[in-house]
């Protein structure tokens, strides 16, 4: 014992004080373990409660509704985290209705891991997932693609109502919908400010009203480094590495900094990025007397059809001294900034900052690039790049997963049920009228052999058919 308490506050003392005094709280915290009555506790230290756990009490606002069902999966893969081991499974649309108490942006995380019982096979699942009257997925089929890893998709929601709903719908072929986990939490406000920059071939214009748009987070990359877990981020997000989207260059480099970051007000906080993040980067190095002449490239795939945020994070870990360093920046292969200056805008090496440019999907591809500029010098750098945010915008259906809208969706479901309903009312009026011709044509018949008199009324069935 006395040696785990030593443990401990050697850890304590390790940690860097700005650290601890950047710790982010958020005002909503809602960590749901579907389909479970006990918390469940993962690596990164997060508790996610079981939604059945006030279940005998009382209904609690994010508890499922009566008929929904609680799978167990027997057999998870080794090492799963335990969130991954329940699902809640919908046969009916369904919802869960979390109160709000700091209204504004809101992180929401959705966990899917398909599994197989005997009487059911998660894998099978198509349906919709509504977000505030934002439709978040559209007959999601994207988790089986892969069944050895979960699928996590994260979007931005601005909330400016007393609670937040996440109904899901299954779809008519499949009638079946799941989900493992549910994450809503509060975020920081400078994670989406209001304007951006609107980036195309003819113009560069100011974007306006960013952070009342939906938000589907498509990439988060991080430059020349590691993968990046939520154990190591304040908001508990995923950076991972670049190298699937890079595209080689001759003349680039890696660069890992060991120092400290100096965040400071007005630029990128450790909510906007992680240490980890800024810490590491690729850039373009001059070893001659001449500016190289190279561009460092990305490519990400999207779907058309759609406006992106395109989050660029900038931090000057390389440079021996400010004003040193100026390059351009590039989005879609228009000019996004010219003689970027990282010195002028910090005002000092090691200082975060981070650029925000609203573009088209265009063709299905989105490219960043980072190169020399006409006011670049010999023998220092001559471009850089720390990380990559990719974020899909709402369409003017309010929708991030094709052209219905949410309120389709509901009524699409309604229609069939109705239209159920309605075969089955004119199966039973049917039945009746069948019924009622056959009586009268007996009653016809049995007042044809007898002179006709008008029947008592509390005359018993048994005298009618004497």
């Amino acid at each position: 014992m006395p040696s785990t308490l030593f443990s401990l506050l050697l850890l304590f003392l390790l940690l860097p004080f700005s650290t601890l005094s950047h710790l982010f709280y958020p005002p909503d915290d809602y960590l749901i373990n579907c389909g479970s009555s006990a918390a469940s506790t993962l690596v990164d230290h997060r508790h996610f409660s079981g939604d059945l756990s006030a279940h005998h009490h009382h209904r609690s606002p994010f508890s499922p509704p009566p008929h929904a069902l609680s799978l167990q999966n027997n057999n998870p893969l080794p090492n799963s985290p335990p969130i991954y081991h329940t699902a809640r499974v919908f046969t009916s649309p369904a919802r869960y209705t979390f109160p709000v108490s700091d209204k504004g942006t809101h992180i929401v995380r959705l966990h899917f891991h398909p599994f197989t019982t005997p009487n059911l096979d998660l894998g099978l699942a198509q349906f919709h997932v509504l977000l505030n009257a934002h439709v978040a997925l559209s007959n999601f089929t994207r988790l089986l693609s892969d069944a050895t890893n979960p699928s996590i998709v994260e979007y931005l929601i601005w909330v400016d109502a007393e609670k937040l709903e996440i109904v899901f719908v299954p779809n008519k072929d499949s009638r079946l919908a799941f989900v493992n986990a549910i994450e809503v939490i509060s975020a920081p406000k400078d994670l989406v400010p209001d304007t951006a920059q609107y980036l195309s071939s003819s113009k560069l214009e100011k974007f306006e009203g960013l952070n009342k748009q939906a938000l589907e987070v498509v990439y988060r990359v991080t430059v020349g480094g590691v993968k990046v877990t939520p154990f190591n981020d304040s908001l508990w997000r995923t950076w991972v590495p670049d190298d699937g989207f890079f595209r080689p260059s001759v003349g680039s480099e890696k660069l890992y900094f060991g120092g400290r970051i100096n965040y400071h007000v007005g630029g990128a906080s450790r909510e906007v990025g992680p240490d980890n993040v800024y810490n590491s980067a690729r850039l373009i190095r001059s070893k001659n007397d001449s500016v190289p002449n190279v561009n460092m490239t990305w490519v990400f795939p999207v779907v058309g059809g759609y406006k992106y945020l395109v989050r660029l994070h900038f931090c000057d870990i390389a440079s021996i001294s400010v004003g040193l360093l100026y390059f351009n920046v590039y989005v879609n292969g228009n000019l996004a900034y010219e003689d970027l200056d990282l010195s002028y805008v910090t005002n000092s090496l090691a200082s975060p900052f981070y650029a925000d440019f609203v573009v088209d999907g265009g063709d299905g591809a989105l490219s960043v690039g980072v190169g020399p500029s006409k006011s670049s010098m010999p023998h220092v750098i001559d471009g850089i790049l720390n990380a990559v945010e990719v974020m899909k915008l709402n369409n003017s259906r309010s929708s991030l997963d094709g052209e219905v809208c949410a309120d389709l969706v509901m009524k699409s479901w309604s229609t069939r049920n109705n239209t159920g309903m309605l075969f089955t009312l004119v199966a039973a009026v049917c039945i009746v009228l069948s019924l009622s011709i056959v009586i009268r044509r007996r009653l016809i018949g049995s007042r044809e052999s007898v002179s006709w008199s008008r029947l008592p009324v509390n005359l018993s069935d048994d005298s009618v058919k004497n």
